[in-house]
């Protein structure tokens, strides 16, 4: 199988060197015995047609889906370009680009920051998914999904994002981020307590509970190997 990991961003400057680019991240959670492919969609580069590859992961990203940037609309065309000729998995941005993209809505959430480890409840379980109550996934994003999509399952939820996994059959979607390791996230807290103020020390505290991320990787992998229906 061929993965083209759509790259819509990049972490902080200071970080880079040492943990890599979201690509990168997200490449971790493919697995092994796929191909992968990153394209820097942000600088324009898509794939050549919809089944260039036959999967494609959508990373996070420091932008939100309704800024006036000229790849995000490109972005948004290729998902529904793609929808059922490839199998699409969206992660935090890539989450919230998905719903934009097939009718859902997306804002900056009045709630403030979700960051931290944050526990989401299983609400409708799919096949790709193991028959659990609950899994915690590190989380750092402000806009949210607000209105679901038509036809979408929301497959995890929390009082905080009620709309944290989204299952459309054909593609799947995560709010949060099983691609960062605690060592990132917090890094990724650190570089930021100007933004987050006294909430720091809480957050990074957090991450020394376990964590779902390997958990997650078993699902997309799941829903990646699944034939179609």
């Amino acid at each position: 199988m061929k993965v083209g990991i759509l790259q819509c961003g990049a972490p902080p400057a200071v970080l880079l060197d040492q943990f890599g680019s979201y690509g990168a991240m997200v490449e971790k959670l493919v697995g092994a015995g796929r191909q992968t492919m990153i394209f820097d969609v942000t600088a324009g580069a898509f794939p050549a047609s919809a089944e260039s590859c036959d999967a494609y992961m959508i990373t996070g990203s420091p932008a939100g889906v309704y800024d006036d940037l000229p790849w995000i609309a490109g972005l948004m065309d290729f998902m529904v370009i793609a929808r059922g000729r490839a199998k699409l998995v969206g992660i935090c941005f890539g989450h919230q680009a998905m719903a934009q993209a097939f009718g859902g809505t997306v804002i900056k959430s009045p709630n403030g920051w979700g960051i931290g480890l944050h526990r989401y409840d299983v609400k409708d379980r799919a096949a790709w998914m193991e028959d659990v109550a609950h899994v915690d996934i590190p989380a750092s994003h402000q806009d949210q999904v607000v209105v679901c999509p038509p036809g979408a399952r929301v497959t995890l939820e929390s009082a905080y994002t009620p709309y944290a996994g989204l299952d459309y059959g054909d593609a799947i979607s995560f709010q949060a981020h099983p691609e960062f390791g605690c060592d990132f996230a917090t890094a990724l807290i650190a570089a930021r307590r100007d933004v987050y103020g006294p909430r720091a020390d809480t957050v990074i505290a957090s991450y020394d509970r376990p964590n779902d991320c390997a958990r997650i990787t078993r699902w997309i992998g799941r829903f990646l190997d699944a034939k179609p229906d």
